[in-house]
């Protein structure tokens, strides 16, 4: 299924209880990132159906805020992410299922890298998550 992730996903509001970004009139809604759900690991898991977007008449699939910050870590932009935790999720009630969703990643080829971004996002409540889960 195509759908609407990344910044732009992370500019609408979702059913979540997470803040989401802000800066949503500074984004070009004209050109909207779409992917599609069959080329993630992730599958279909937090896409939101039938959502109205800025500047545009018909509804789209949307990301919520965490399936939109697990693709732009699967995709490496890790820049784009920063602030997932404090800034984007804002909420500690997602932290175990964000967790296990970004352990799925572990096989990619940029691993370290997603793990290194976590430990900085989530200091030692990732580590320990990773000690449980005996995944170093």
């Amino acid at each position: 299924m195509k759908y609407i992730t990344g910044i732009h996903a992370l500019n609408i509001t979702c059913s979540l209880d997470t803040c989401g970004d802000w800066h949503q009139s500074s984004l070009q809604w004209e050109n909207l990132h779409l992917q599609e759900s069959k080329d993630s690991l992730f599958g279909d898991y937090g896409i939101e159906k039938g959502v109205c977007i800025p500047e545009h008449e018909e509804k789209y699939n949307v990301a919520n805020h965490i399936r939109a910050l697990l693709d732009l870590l699967e995709a490496g932009r890790f820049s784009l992410a920063q602030g997932m935790n404090k800034d984007f999720v804002c909420n500690d009630r997602y932290t175990t299922e964000i967790f296990e969703q970004v352990l799925r990643l572990s096989n990619t080829p940029h691993w370290d890298q997603i793990d290194h971004f976590m430990g900085r996002e989530y200091y030692r409540d990732w580590l320990q998550f990773k000690q449980r889960k005996n995944h170093e």
